[in-house]
């Protein structure tokens, strides 16, 4: 019995970030590989301080869905999961014992050797017969100074596709370091260019910097005239801009064979992990009784053998009134906006949209709760049973790096003064600053939901208030 975890950045702007880390995870469920397939995020829930104790269970495989090693993946996630380990992963992956789970952690799958054929695949979806003398392929990296790790998969690809001799010249070009991308007019003599971004996602620069700072005009655009640097004659040249890499169907192929070989000599798997298994028979006997249970802004009720779950404001709504869902994919979809069409990074935020049902199977509505409200049954129930252990602010500022790590110097002052405006509007009771929590939502209070410790999106926003940014717009950092 196994957990695979897909790690993905997230992000508190936009909800477009975590699409592609969602749709490998759709992807693989169907496929039935692994037992549970459960997605977790950096900026977005269940966060990686939450992700582990929503795994039901013990044998856990989680791999970072970054296109590149650096920072993220040999600091953050590691340290962020509690790995006791940074830095470089070997090729095998990192092992370790947690808190009763085996918890496996791979290198990204961007730099798996097969990356190489989607690149060419990404190539060919623009132009069909790319590749010959007259054609030459631009990966477009990211690039980055912080680490030297992050370029490094962008030119093995290079390289390894130039040495096929499929094209007449092949480059590996960056948006933040040199050789930068907007001179490829300089480096290509080619009159047929194809452009794949080595990206995880699809996202703002795949969709907006590079056309932007390239003048592309959508799938092909003409340049003419003649380039400076170029031999006299080469004049106009066409450029075939691709999908980024990272959103290739071929990508859960290659997550596959990661967890595969992360496994390494265990082939007995695990069991259901003990205090996941209590958490959810107690909530699944609430909500199977006659009245069910409520929980935050929902309510669920047993349904004809099935289960019911709708906004709480929407009890006694005729059903035919309310948009209904039988997945919980499709209820998550449904959730994860407000009525106005807003980004809901923390799900517990009193902006759940109403006028929606889902119906759904016991099996089903493990993960259409933990979809609405991730890690809220784990931890209430923790806190219930009086196991769960909280993470004051002082320990969680220490743990920042990077430019998170000016979090340390924020005072008690701010710190509240913050927390009691993005808190406000939280379900949650902030248990990590000293709030007592006497009943959860398991003794009959449905709005009794524990904060363990303070999300990223508090800590983001604490950042800005040392900063003397906040309330300024600050664009793409959170």
């Amino acid at each position: 019995m196994r957990s695979l975890v897909l790690v993905g950045h997230g992000s508190h702007l936009n909800s477009e970030s975590a699409a592609a880390v969602y749709k490998y995870a759709e992807l693989l469920r169907s496929q039935g590989l692994f037992d549970e397939v459960v997605e977790g995020y950096w900026k977005e829930e269940p966060s990686l301080r939450q992700v582990l104790r929503t795994c039901t269970y013990t044998d856990v495989t989680i791999i970072p869905m970054f296109i590149s090693e650096g920072y993220f993946t040999e600091t953050v996630i590691p340290r962020e999961l509690g790995l006791g380990y940074q830095g470089v992963v070997p090729p095998q992956g990192v092992a370790r014992t947690l808190g009763g789970r085996t918890v496996r952690y791979t290198l990204p799958y961007g730099v798996h050797p097969a990356m190489g054929g989607v690149i060419l695949e990404r190539a060919r979806e623009v132009l069909p017969d790319a590749g010959g003398e007259d054609t030459a392929l631009i990966i477009i990296g990211h690039g980055t100074t912080k680490n030297e790790n992050s370029n490094k998969v962008v030119h093995q690809n290079a390289e390894l596709l130039r040495a096929q001799g499929i094209f007449s010249e092949v480059h590996a070009l960056f948006l933040d370091e040199e050789p930068k991308v907007t001179g490829w007019r300089e480096k290509v003599k080619a009159r047929r260019v194809v452009m794949v971004p080595f990206f995880a996602s699809e996202g703002w620069h795949t969709l907006e910097t590079i056309p932007e700072d390239l003048g592309l005009e959508g799938t092909v655009t003409v340049f003419s005239g003649q380039a400076e640097g170029l031999p006299e004659g080469t004049g106009e040249q066409t450029v075939y801009y691709g999908k980024p890499v990272g959103t290739h169907p071929a990508v859960a192929d290659v997550i596959v064979q990661l967890a595969e070989e992360a496994r390494g000599a265990s082939v007995t798997g695990g069991d259901r992990a003990p205090e996941h298994r209590a958490a959810w028979d107690a909530f699944t006997a609430l909500a199977a009784s006659e009245s069910g249970v409520r929980m935050g802004e929902i309510m669920v009720t047993p349904h004809g053998g099935l289960f019911e779950v709708r906004h709480a404001l929407d009890e006694g709504r005729s059903s035919e009134t309310l948009t209904t869902l039988v997945t919980p994919d499709g209820l998550r979809d449904h959730t994860r906006l407000t009525e106005g069409g807003e980004h809901r990074p923390v799900h517990t935020l009193r902006n759940l949209r109403r006028g929606w049902r889902a119906v759904l199977s016991a099996g089903d509505l493990q993960r259409a709760i933990h979809s609405l409200y991730p890690a809220v049954i784990e931890e209430g129930y923790a806190l219930h049973t009086h196991s769960l252990r909280s993470t004051p602010w002082p320990t969680t500022a220490r743990r920042q790096t990077g430019r998170y790590g000016r979090v340390q110097k924020a005072t008690p002052e701010q710190v509240e003064h913050v927390a009691e405006e993005v808190c406000g509007g939280c379900l949650k009771t902030r248990v990590w600053a000293g709030q007592r929590l006497t009943q959860t939502f398991f003794g009959g209070v449905p709005g009794a939901i524990p904060c363990a410790e303070a999300c990223t999106f508090l800590v983001a926003e604490i950042r800005e208030e040392v900063a003397g940014k906040r309330g300024q717009g600050s664009g793409h950092s959170h």
